[in-house]
């Protein structure tokens, strides 16, 4: 049997977020690895003699205090990473690291593919590969890793066409939708009141659109649904609603991310004309195969 493409590290404090953890990560591309913390042990000192062993880590965020933080990026242990837990619109580990709550875990597959290629295109526009410092050799020896592995980038021009949500079967399609419904309620419950937090729901909800091959129309019908049920719940309670059609700002929000990542997956000396164009599909070209199948 052919091994999984990717080695994620596991590092969470209870053995059920642990399983629905590698429930989400599909065993014929993840390679799930526990690292159990013990009391007292630094989160470096976990992490640090076994860094070769991954790609990336999913991390617990109450594991990541202050000094976690301070310990790991001493020491050069910077890894693509998934943060499990509440999303406040702070950076518990690094810029590049993405959140996830743990009741839309269903989405943590396609985040950990887009946290790689965050980390990637950011250690090649920091320049790091040029740095001689030991924390930024093995930061240039995992990237060098996960290219030669992935290519450049290369979980953003190889989408798994298996992981599609019209190829998923009907019962973690259903979930992977109302996980996204859960993000976008996030998004839209902090989106004027608390934009850095909205920003990385924002983030993981896009992520998972991309990777997902989420129709654009499904994206839309989410968010009426959702704008819908506020102005139900709005009128019942006798309030005015008339301000729930300026979350239409979100959707464009929305749509110019997944328009952004639809531009970078397209490689920069791939032909715009001809057969080899419309090997990329742009968001425009999703006429709802999977739209159809769910």
């Amino acid at each position: 049997m052919a091994r999984p493409a990717l080695t994620v590290a596991l590092v969470l404090g209870s053995p059920a977020l642990v399983e629905s953890c590698r429930q989400w990560l599909p065993s014929n591309r993840y390679e799930s690895v526990v690292l159990t913390l013990e009391p007292g042990e630094a989160l470096a000192d976990l992490l640090g003699p076994r860094q070769d062993d991954f790609d990336a880590v999913v991390l617990e965020q109450s594991l990541l205090d202050a000094s976690a933080k301070e310990q790991l990026l001493a020491a050069g242990l910077l890894f693509p990473a998934v943060i499990v837990g509440e999303v406040k619109g702070q950076v518990d580990y690094h810029p590049e690291e993405l959140h996830l709550p743990d009741d839309q875990l269903a989405q943590l597959g396609y985040n950990v593919d887009a946290a790689i290629s965050r980390f990637l295109r950011q250690t090649r526009a920091d320049g790091r590969t040029e740095d001689s410092s030991s924390s930024s050799r093995a930061v240039s020896n995992l990237s060098d890793r996960l290219q030669e592995r992935l290519g450049y980038l290369g979980v953003f021009y190889k989408r798994d066409p298996s992981r599609f949500l019209g190829s998923l079967p009907p019962e973690e399609r259903r979930d992977l939708l109302l996980s996204l419904q859960r993000t976008y309620r996030d998004l839209l419950a902090s989106y004027f009141r608390d934009p850095a937090a909205a920003n990385q729901a924002l983030e993981s909800f896009v992520n998972t659109a991309f990777f997902s091959d989420l129709p654009i129309t499904r994206t839309v019908e989410i968010h009426v649904d959702l704008i819908d049920e506020f102005w139900k719940q709005l009128s019942l309670e006798g309030h005015k609603h008339d301000f729930l059609q300026d979350y239409r700002l979100a959707l464009l929000d929305v749509m110019a991310h997944l328009c952004e990542m639809y531009r970078r997956s397209i490689p920069p000396d791939l032909p715009l004309s001809g057969t080899a164009s419309s090997r990329v599909r742009r968001p425009t070209d999703q006429l709802d195969a999977s739209e159809e199948s769910s």
